[in-house]
Formats: structure tokens, sequence, C-alpha cells
């Protein structure tokens, strides 16, 4: 096996915004760079390459463009890095549980015969055991944050009407699958495509959504209904016609979870926009951090000494 390199740039190196808009310009390019032997983690946070030093040398200039990024090498310091990524260590919320997923997902682009798929999948495994061992697991996750951002907008006894969720990918249907929707009459699942969704949905026998299409959306004002954005596939067409169905919907609140804010500034100022940048949100982030901050060295070390009983190569 060569040598194992690894770049990295996180949001603690440079703004959430400024990274999110980096991730989905380097996101299409995941399959491409698996097909080269390498390892994109590209989220919301996050551009991180990963593979075999000759495949990763000269990815700098491309993937990071005028991004600082850092420098990792070894197999021992590159799981050290993705188990504790799994773990929620260095999540914006420490602690929350999407992320190793969207590792895992990332993994299962590359050849299952290459060194780098092997040690991975070893450190998602890790870092999920240490976060389940030391108990870090953020108390304000997104389905909480969302289900607290709600109660606030109907603390006037007001009976809930609709739950729209624009969106079904991870996100969205974790959410649902949360109960972020007990409260309301329905949940309806808004999609461009409602015939492949229901395909999707069919193992769901426990849950009830509706599906409408966006242009279906507003035919009434609806102030008791609220609106969660939990998809990143927004393109200038789809952004222009969701906006006009909110505006038309007129909803208690819309809180988009999306990393890249889906409303334009024109529309933010008719409704009750919540975003992940705003103070109302980062509020609910802190107190959360403050509460797991204590126990990362544990994690830490406990993933440390987990990697070290594998004898990784």
């Amino acid at each position: 096996m060569g040598k194992l390199l690894g770049l990295y740039v996180d949001h603690r190196m440079t703004s959430p915004a400024t990274m999110a808009q980096h991730s989905a310009k380097i996101k299409p390019i995941a399959h491409d760079l698996a097909k080269s032997g390498v390892l994109l983690v590209a989220t919301c946070l996050r551009v991180e390459v990963y593979g075999e030093e000759p495949a990763i040398r000269n990815l700098s200039p491309a993937i990071f463009c005028e991004l600082p990024c850092n420098r990792i090498e070894g197999s021992g310091p590159i799981a050290q890095r993705l188990a504790e990524i799994a773990s929620g260590a260095h999540s914006q919320i420490l602690g929350e549980a999407y992320i190793s997923d969207q590792l895992a997902k990332a993994i299962e682009l590359l050849d299952p015969n290459l060194p780098i798929f092997h040690i991975a999948r070893r450190a998602v495994d890790t870092g999920r055991g240490s976060r389940e061992r030391q108990q870090f697991i953020a108390s304000f996750n997104y389905d909480q944050i969302v289900r607290d951002i709600i109660a606030s907008r109907f603390r006037d006894g007001a009976t809930p009407n609709h739950l729209y969720m624009i969106g079904a990918g991870m996100l969205g249907r974790e959410l649902i699958r949360s109960g972020v929707g007990e409260r309301f009459r329905s949940t309806v699942v808004v999609t461009r495509n409602p015939k492949n969704l229901r395909k999707r949905l069919r193992a769901w026998t426990d849950i009830e959504v509706l599906l409408k299409r966006p242009v279906e959306v507003g035919t009434v004002r609806e102030p008791y209904s609220i609106v969660v954005i939990a998809t990143a596939d927004v393109n200038d067409e789809y952004q222009g016609i969701l906006q006009q169905a909110l505006l038309r919907l007129e909803p208690r609140a819309v809180v988009d979870m999306s990393s890249i804010p889906v409303l334009t500034d024109a529309a933010v100022e008719k409704l009750d926009y919540v975003t992940m940048y705003d103070e109302e949100f980062l509020q609910f982030i802190a107190q959360n951090n403050k509460q797991l901050a204590s126990k990362l060295p544990r994690l830490c070390s406990d993933i440390e000494q987990r990697l070290l009983m594998a004898q990784l190569p």
C-alpha cells in the first residue's frame, strides 16, 4: 500500500456560509474522484479528500481553490480524523447523528479493494461506537431544533394546520420520522416527482404523508401552517417556483435547513424566515455544544484506543 494522504477544510477554517457554497460546487465530481481512488467527503460544512499520495498530490488547486487546507498523512491519523467526523466531534452541532450516514454514503462510491475504503469503513464504525459509549449525543439535534422553533410559533395556543416538508432526501425523511409533524393535521411532502417519491416511501407503513407538487402549494393562505425546507437540490428555476408558492401560502413560519438559503431577500421580508445562520438557530447550537464540550477529550481518546486495538495497516 502506498502512502495515504488527506487534505481538508471545514467550517472552523472559514465561515459556514462560504464552506457550504464551496462544497456545493465540489460535490458533483464525487464519482469521478472515486474512480481515481479518492474519497471525497463533501458536506455543507467540509470538503475533504483522502487516498494514496499520487492520486491526492495534485488535487489541491482544483478542490480547494483559494481556501486554506490542512494536510494529514498516514493511515492512523486519517482514521482518527474520519472517526472523529463520524462521531460528530467536528460538526457544527456537536454529537449530531447525520454526519456518519453522509460519510458512509461517500465511502460506498469507492472500490472496496482500496486501502482507503477499509480504513474509512473502520473509522465510521469506530466513531459511531465511541459516540454511543461516551454518550456524545446532541441534545439539540436538527429535529429537536425544528420542534422548538415550531413550538415557539404557537405559544398563542393556536392549533397547527399542516407541516410542509420541502425535500425528501435523508434530512427530510429523518425529520419526518422523528415526529416533527405530530402536532399538525397532516404532513405534506413537497416534491417535483411524486411518482418516484411514492415508491421510496412504500416502506413507511407507520407514517402517513401527503404528496404535492410545488405548483399545488399555496392555493389558499395557511397562516397556521409551517414550512420546513430540507433540500439542497434547488436550481434557479425551482427556487423561483418555491418562492412564489410560499408567498402565496403565507405560512406562520419557514424554517430553512438548506446549507445555502433558498429564499431571496425580497421574499424574506414578507415571511417569518429562519435559516441555520440566524441567531435563533445558532443559540440552540451553542447550548448543545456547551453541554458536550467537556466530553470531547474522552471521546477522542476512546476513538484513538479503539483504532489502536483494530491494528490498522
